[in-house]
């Protein structure tokens, strides 16, 4: 399946105000706010916005940074990256593939196996509940 695009009023129509302004316009939560940031449930975090699978949790990891945080997406072609110049300080964007959503960033202090740091916001992402069965 393809890339998703809609217009802005689409996405505002199906978002809740901090989803849309997280995922389509570039913002961020507030440090421990988030709803995911203390989830240890197994299962996988999809984009809130269209739905693709973006990150499992055996990858999640407490960075102690107040969002999500996981050290690899669940495929490579699930998340892309862009160079973010905001903020007059030059960072990594985490993008969905799909359908564009900002997540959050990509830094380099994370733990092995990959040195990685997804730092997500949770009104970017869905979590779905796996069944320990």
């Amino acid at each position: 399946m393809g890339k998703i695009n809609k217009t802005q009023e689409e996405w505002k129509k199906e978002l809740t105000p901090e989803q849309y302004r997280v995922t389509r316009e570039k913002g961020t939560e507030r440090p421990f706010t988030g709803e995911y940031v203390h989830t240890k449930d197994p299962g996988v975090y999809r984009c809130v916005a269209c739905g693709e699978p973006l990150f499992s949790s055996s990858a999640k990891f407490d960075s102690g940074t107040g969002w999500p945080s996981f050290y690899e997406p669940l495929s490579e072609d699930n998340v892309s990256t862009e160079e973010d110049t905001s903020l007059f300080m030059r960072r990594t964007e985490v993008l969905c593939s799909k359908c564009g959503a900002h997540l959050g960033h990509l830094f380099e202090d994370g733990p092995m196996p990959t040195g990685k740091r997804y730092c997500v916001n949770s009104a970017s992402l869905k979590f779905e509940k796996k069944d320990k069965g």
